[in-house]
Formats: structure tokens, sequence, C-alpha cells
């Protein structure tokens, strides 16, 4: 499975997103993500081990627990794959607004 797609799979999930977008706001422990959320503590760090091996966050120690936060490298390449399919979007957009613009003359 390639990085993109072990991303946007760990995505897919809604309670997964609801993770990542907790994440979005700032480093937080397990405890603080699972406030708030309809899951158990060991629920969201399952999630958790899923978003940090699709590479979109990262963990580190403070004392006896674990601080997540998302991981700016996995982030960028999934920006830069999305940037990518944009600009060919894009450029498609362009060539049918000028076709039809040359329709229209």
């Amino acid at each position: 499975m390639t990085y993109e797609n072990s991303a946007f799979a760990a995505l897919a999930d809604p309670t997964r997103r609801a993770v990542f977008e907790r994440l979005a706001r700032g480093p937080a422990s397990v405890g603080q993500v699972a406030e708030g959320l309809p899951v158990s503590r060991p629920a969201v760090s399952q999630h958790l081990k899923v978003l940090k091996a699709a590479g979109l966050v990262d963990d580190h120690a403070e004392g006896a627990r674990r601080v997540y936060r998302l991981d700016p490298r996995g982030i960028g390449a999934l920006r830069d794959w999305l940037d990518q399919h944009w600009a060919r979007a894009l450029d498609a957009f362009q060539t049918y607004a000028d076709s039809l613009e040359d329709d229209l003359e």
C-alpha cells in the first residue's frame, strides 16, 4: 500500500478523523484526545496507532504519558500528493473552459 493510500485509509474512519482534527488544534495526550469522543481511551490509543503508522501523527514522552501531535512530514507529503492532482484538475478545467469559449465565438 502506498503512503497516500495508507493515509487516506487511516482518515476514512470517522472517529479517526475526529482524533486527527483534535490534534490539528495542538498536541494532546490520549486522555485529552479522548475527552468528548464516544470511544474509550484504549480505542483512542488504537486510532492513534493507525494514524502514526500512516505517518500522520507523531508522539513523544512527557513524564509517564505520551503526547501526540500531527506529523508535519506526513501532512506535507499528503498535501504534495493532493496539490499534484489539484494542478491537473485545474489544467483540465482550463482546457474545458477554453473549449466552451471557442464554441461561443
